[in-house]
């Protein structure tokens, strides 16, 4: 999205709903199911989204239907409700330090299923087989890798020492991983984050040969890079977001125009500011989350360059462009937010629709499970 407007996208909000409210189209999901699963079944890699962006139990499951090999979670509160589900098959992508409640929450997780979960040093490794000795089964680890984010992960050549560490200490060590999040600062700067995620990884991968272990999972994850870097040494892919898309998704291009599958139903509630109209959705519903390269917190649908210029906690300040239309007071419109992730966890439950009907409401079933 720029200045001039978002692509045109088409998503119409029901009528009768009381907003604000997150609405998910049904029908646009499917299509994002299959389009990922085709697209990661021709390039030889498993795909395994990661949960944290919906949080939702039935949409993940639908990813499961349509061809996903297991699920990505992103904190042990989302792994616990995934397994509560029946959902065994689940990798916490973050570097859990195993003490206090941690270790027994871990411990009680791998009792009841063959979770995996993340590592990036010795002394973590250290604590996670401190936390599950004993239990019936091993505990799988993949070492995680900087690809040139700077938040996680050892630098490639030292992945194999790590590896070697968590082996000798009885976790299976399964490969490696890696979040190319640094595909988010910019269009210009994905097909480079892309070239990093691989070349990271093949360089991990080599560290673990030369150190005895045998990688068998090579495993990418960010949406804007998932296509690029579905090749080899690379055989499974972590993205999330492509299957409600957002705002970013559509500049990065991790998302289609016919892609975006959520949006925020909201109210104008008033239009005493000359050029401006303010919407029943603010920050306790859109974010504060902003990216550099977007303006605003979302757009309007059906309202090219009708900007979420301000936020406050209920109040959405919408600027409209000298000569453009505007919705009136009373109208309920779709604003695609910037960032999905956080605007569900913000709800207790969103709006299934399909055909531009309600269907059912599903709940967010790990909403606020941050840890």
């Amino acid at each position: 999205m720029t200045e001039s407007g978002p692509p045109a996208l088409g998503f119409s909000i029901p009528e009768g709903l009381d907003t604000p409210c997150v609405v998910v189209d049904l029908d646009v999901v499917q299509r994002n199911v299959s389009r990922m699963a085709a697209t990661m079944a021709e390039r030889g890699v498993a795909l395994r989204p990661h949960f944290k962006t919906h949080k939702s139990v039935r949409l993940a499951r639908l990813q499961l239907d349509g061809g996903a090999r297991g699920i990505t979670a992103g904190t042990l509160g989302e792994a616990e409700v995934l397994v509560d589900a029946g959902i065994e098959d689940v990798f916490v992508a973050y570097p859990v330090w195993a003490v206090g409640p941690k270790a027994a929450r871990l411990r009680a997780l791998l009792e009841k299923a063959p979770i995996a979960v993340g590592i990036d040093s010795v002394a973590g490794a250290e604590r996670l087989a401190a936390a599950v000795d004993g239990v019936g089964r091993p505990l799988r680890v993949l070492v995680e890798v900087d690809s040139g984010l700077g938040r996680t992960g050892v630098a490639a050549e030292r992945a194999g020492a790590v590896a070697a560490a968590a082996a000798g200490l009885g976790l299976e060590v399964d490969g490696v991983f890696t979040h190319a999040g640094h595909s988010y600062r910019s269009p210009d700067g994905v097909a480079a984050a892309s070239q990093d995620e691989v070349s990271s990884l093949e360089n991990a991968a080599g560290s673990l040969r030369a150190a005895g272990v045998e990688p068998r999972i090579v495993s990418a994850g960010a949406t804007p890079t998932a296509t690029r870097s579905a090749t080899a040494p690379v055989n499974e892919m972590r993205a999330g977001t492509y299957l409600l898309g957002d705002g970013q998704q559509l500049a990065l291009g991790g998302s289609s125009a016919d892609g975006i599958a959520v949006a925020v139903a909201t109210t104008v509630v008033s239009t005493s500011v000359e050029g401006q109209v303010v919407v029943d959705a603010g920050a306790k519903i859109l974010t504060k989350d902003q990216a550099p390269f977007l303006p605003g917190f979302g757009e309007l649908v059906g309202y090219p360059g009708a900007v979420v210029e301000r936020v406050n906690d209920y109040h959405g300040m919408v600027r409209i462009p000298p000569g453009s239309a505007h919705p009136h007071l009373g109208e309920v419109v779709a604003i695609v937010p910037n960032h999905v992730c956080p605007v569900i966890n913000l709800v207790d439950e969103f709006v299934v629709v399909r055909d531009g009907a309600v269907v059912d409401r599903w709940p967010v079933d790990a909403r606020g499970l941050n840890g």
